[in-house]
């Protein structure tokens, strides 16, 4: 006797799958970072400590029309953690940018005039400063790659180095991540 699989019964199984594998953003960056629910994990998040991470983004994309998925990386730390029962007052985030991402997060005016295309990460940076992320570009790229403070999203501030702010991020209790 031969097994044949009925098309309707596979077309249900991977639908299934899909249904399982889906990704949500929110409920703190609502457009953007979008992470992966994880049913029972072994190792448990204690929702009772504060997070404090610093994400080093030294790194953009090859078009200027794509978003630097190095700088989601943000809103997805402060999406799954939130969908998962930290509460938004102990997740702190910070991004250091510099090297070519150093471009990522001028505003919408500024991209356009050097790019001729907006900024498809204004929107999300935005976002992330209204949320609390500190978002810090290295005063020494800026002045490398021409990107003035006035050409900044407001909100984004410049510091003396990508060195120096890491350093006194990690002074103050921030975990470092290379991106």
């Amino acid at each position: 006797m031969k097994y044949s699989h009925s098309p309707l019964i596979l077309c249900a199984f991977f639908s299934l799958f899909a249904i399982s594998q889906e990704k949500k953003a929110g409920p703190i960056i609502e457009n953007y970072g979008e992470v992966f629910a994880v049913e029972k994990p072994d190792f448990k998040t204690d929702v009772t400590q504060e997070f404090k991470v610093v994400f080093d983004v030294s790194v953009g994309p090859d078009s200027h029309e794509e978003i630097n998925k190095r700088i989601e990386t943000a809103a997805r730390f402060l999406n799954m953690h939130a969908q998962n029962g930290v509460p938004v007052s102990q997740l702190k985030a910070a991004l250091i940018i510099h090297g070519s991402a150093t471009t990522n997060i001028m505003n919408n005016e500024a991209h356009e005039k050097r790019f001729g295309v907006p900024n498809p990460n204004a929107e999300m940076l935005q976002n992330l400063v209204d949320n609390g992320v500190e978002i810090i570009l290295c005063g020494q790229s800026s002045n490398a790659r021409n990107v003035p403070k006035e050409d900044l999203i407001p909100g984004e501030k410049i510091a003396l180095s990508a060195m120096t702010a890491l350093i006194q991020l990690q002074n103050d209790g921030y975990r470092p991540m290379k991106l």
